[in-house]
């Protein structure tokens, strides 16, 4: 037997309201001068005027410089507008893109070089070995899971490429999760970051790396989510709803220290050659690559369909599957949301280059990433 190591240190206040604490806790911290993290789109809406209420006695400035896939030069900007207003934290209010800039926005500020230099493959990596900034999460969409996640996905901005910053210390001191804050989300961005909280759990529970506890999540992740991501669709106001697909999505994180699949690898790639969603692209891929994957875990795919309480046992999962996208609104394949043939080879070869694949159930080779685009083209 081998020795294994297992961590769940991420402290989380869940429920409406839990935006409301936010200025105490600070104060309580002796902190006073918060930058907010968000995205262009965020930075214009009521939402982020609404939690600035409930900050006072902060004297908090705004960065919203995030929009599309996050990359390095956000980062960067983003650190230089910690600095401008001598920040002492940092408050991380937004989606996936939004909270993996405010992560690492610390690092920047307070470590020298580009944040490209603390990627975990760069070949002369620095060190993370400063003090980093107190770090918040508020997470606005249920996806990602961001919030709880000791990641940081960027792009390198002229490849896109997707590269990540590893580090226990960039987690969040707490967050704060208030589903109040993605009732104002239309249904089409409910419904791909649904499919990517979704994807994670299903991946994470597939995934042959050995950890109990994140099985026992990531089936219960699953379970939630397939009970709630319509009703968050069709009903946007429904609160029960949004609780639980904000829960999932936090359950999918946490369990993916287990690691993911070739879904992700495949959505990786999407992401880079045709800047895709990354929840839209997982969606658009699950259902090929489950169907790929399903021979080798055949009993993991009953016990999937029993928590999402599909008759006929594991071989209707991705049956399953291929409805829920549809009753979500997700429809057509890759070539009806932008995806040209010519991007097969590109996509192929870095889909291919991803490390996600490396724990998923059946070993794929980039033969087996040709056919699955083509299948899902």
């Amino acid at each position: 037997m081998t020795i294994s190591g297992f961590s769940f240190p991420t402290a989380i206040r869940f429920g409406p309201g839990a935006r409301r604490e936010v200025a105490q806790h600070l104060l309580g911290q002796g902190l006073k001068r918060p930058l907010i993290v968000t995205d262009k789109a965020l930075a214009q809406l009521p939402v982020l005027a609404e939690f600035r209420t409930h900050l006072g006695g902060l004297d908090a400035a705004v960065f919203a410089g995030v929009f599309g896939n996050p990359t390095c030069s956000q980062v960067m900007e983003g650190a230089r507008a910690f600095k401008a207003h001598r920040a002492d934290c940092v408050i991380g209010f937004g989606g996936g893109a939004a909270l993996d800039v405010a992560k690492v926005v610390g690092v920047a500020a307070t470590h020298p070089g580009d944040i490209l230099e603390y990627v975990w493959d760069h070949p002369t990596v620095r060190p993370i070995d400063g003090q980093l900034p107190y770090f918040v999460a508020l997470p606005t969409t249920s996806g990602t899971g961001s919030e709880v996640g000791r990641s940081s996905v960027v792009s390198e901005n002229d490849t896109h490429l997707k590269r990540v910053v590893f580090s226990p210390k960039i987690l969040a001191k707490v967050v704060f999760a208030d589903p109040e804050l993605t009732l104002g989300l239309p249904a089409a961005v409910t419904a791909a970051t649904g499919m990517d909280a979704l994807t994670h759990n299903i991946e994470s529970y597939l995934s042959p790396a050995y950890h109990p506890l994140c099985d026992g999540i990531a089936l219960e992740g699953t379970r939630i989510a397939a009970r709630a991501l319509v009703t968050a669709v069709q009903e946007p106001g429904n609160l029960q709803a949004r609780s639980d697909m904000m829960m999932a999505s936090m359950m999918g994180a946490i369990a993916f220290q287990k690691d993911l699949g070739a879904v992700h690898s495949c959505a990786h790639a999407l992401g880079a050659v045709c800047d895709l969603h990354h929840g839209l692209a997982n969606a658009l891929m699950i259902d090929t690559v489950m169907a790929w994957n399903h021979a080798a875990a055949p009993e993991k795919f009953d016990e999937l369909a029993h928590v999402c309480r599909v008759s006929g046992g594991g071989g209707e999962f991705v049956p399953w599957l291929r409805a829920l996208k549809a009753r979500v609104g997700i429809t057509g394949k890759l070539s009806k949301h932008g995806v040209k043939r010519e991007q097969l080879p590109r996509l192929v070869e870095i889909a291919t280059a991803d490390m996600c694949h490396q724990t998923n159930p059946r070993p794929c080779t980039t033969a087996d990433f040709r056919r699955m685009f083509e299948e899902a083209m």
